[in-house]
């Protein structure tokens, strides 16, 4: 969201665009539960992965360690970490159908519990046949696998899938009705993964990343969205301006989603070809992106509460543009 008023600094991501403009010259607020941890010092102890029942344990290291040890190469990344950044732990039964359905081939490991064998008899013989590891774990192993409590029961380690630029998205869209969401910092993964349902639900087209957006899918936003992750691509965009100019030529109007001050959405002339333009659950939409869009658009209420939360009011933009096809 945004007015004419000096930007201040900006805030980490928080929680929902649809807060009022009088919190914030730039941005519009909203309640922010999404803090993120702070890094490890390195005084403190590193976390350890968590081991299942018949993993061994590493060797503990040698005490006769040549001195002064090896340094590596200036910026070369290590195997294991860069294994982990391209792997994703996906939990939930039907995150992981739907990776399994979608391109089985990222599937690199499963854990499961014995009460899931039933449920997942197609991915095991996958499994078997494409020798891909699976392991039954117990419950307490899975937790501590997937870091939660609502594993559901499968877990699996897939290949991160790469988002695609914004020109290879825009050559092979089809022609006719088309909306994607540009989530201009929204950075709560439990958000993410609800717009990510609502998103599958309504047959959105993608999501499209600011350049310099963290924000990725992981395993708890995959979970929330009940496969839906699979079903919409990603698309990282490159600068502000160029982006906006690409969507208008390829018939996209813009619409800034803002809580007061808008067109009411059921109300509104909303293009078929549209991107609805979410701000940052903490912050709001940047005021630059803002005043670039088409349209601005809010969603009516009684104002017995201050906003609807970033997901919830994704949910009721899309039915908003659906309805009109």
């Amino acid at each position: 969201m945004s007015d004419h008023t000096p930007r201040p600094p900006r805030r980490p991501p928080g929680a929902s665009p649809w807060k009022s403009a009088s919190s914030s010259p730039t941005r519009e607020r909203s309640p922010s539960h999404d803090e993120s941890p702070r890094p490890p010092r390195a005084h403190e102890e590193r976390a350890r992965a968590p081991r299942t029942r018949d993993e061994p344990r590493s060797p503990q290291r040698m005490r006769d360690t040549a001195w002064p040890p090896a340094q590596p190469e200036e910026h070369a990344a290590h195997p294991a970490r860069a294994r982990r950044d391209a792997e994703l732990r996906v939990y939930g039964l039907n995150a992981v159908h739907a990776v399994f359905a979608r391109r089985p081939q990222a599937i690199r490991k499963l854990y499961l519990a014995e009460a899931r064998i039933p449920a997942v008899q197609p991915l095991l013989k996958w499994c078997v046949a494409n020798r891909v590891g699976y392991r039954v774990v117990d419950e307490e192993d899975l937790g501590r696998l997937a870091s939660s409590t609502h594993h559901e029961g499968v877990i699996a380690d897939v290949m991160r899938e790469e988002p695609l630029s914004l020109s290879a998205w825009l050559r092979d869209l089809p022609a006719g009705p088309q909306c994607a969401l540009w989530l201009d910092g929204v950075g709560n993964p439990h958000n993410f993964g609800a717009i990510l349902r609502s998103a599958a639900h309504f047959g959105v087209s993608a999501i499209l990343l600011p350049k310099h957006s963290p924000l990725a899918l992981s395993g708890a936003a995959a979970r929330v969205a009940e496969g839906g992750a699979e079903a919409v691509p990603m698309v990282r965009l490159g600068r502000q301006d160029n982006a906006i100019a690409q969507l208008r030529s390829a018939g996209f109007a813009l619409a800034a989603t803002v809580v007061q001050g808008g067109k009411d959405v059921f109300d509104a002339t909303l293009q078929q070809r549209l991107v609805f333009v979410l701000g940052s659950e903490g912050e709001g939409m940047d005021r630059e992106l803002a005043a670039a869009c088409d349209v601005r658009v809010s969603i009516p209420g009684t104002g017995a509460v201050e906003s609807l939360n970033v997901a919830a009011a994704t949910a009721v933009l899309l039915a908003a543009w659906r309805s009109r096809l």
